[in-house]
C-alpha cells in the first residue's frame, strides 16, 4: 500500500474510505472494493454494507 488509508465520517451520511484496504467480512472472506468507497450508516441502503445514497431520502441524521 503506497497511500495511507483515510476514513471520513460524513455528517448525516456515509463513512467514506479512501486508499487501498482489505475489507473482510465476519467469515474472513475478502470483499472486493474499489480504492474509494462508502459504507452505509443509516441502514436503508439496498447495497449494504455499501452506501447507495438512501440516507438522503430516509432523512438520516447522525446522533
Amino acid at each position: 500500500m503506497s497511500d495511507r488509508v483515510k476514513i471520513y465520517v460524513k455528517p448525516n451520511g456515509s463513512v467514506r474510505i479512501t486508499g487501498e484496504v482489505d475489507f473482510v467480512d465476519s467469515d474472513g472472506n475478502v470483499i472486493e472494493t474499489k480504492e474509494n468507497f462508502s459504507l452505509c450508516r443509516c441502514g436503508h441502503s439496498q447495497t449494504k454494507p455499501f452506501c447507495d445514497g438512501a440516507h438522503r431520502a430516509a432523512g438520516f441524521t447522525a446522533e
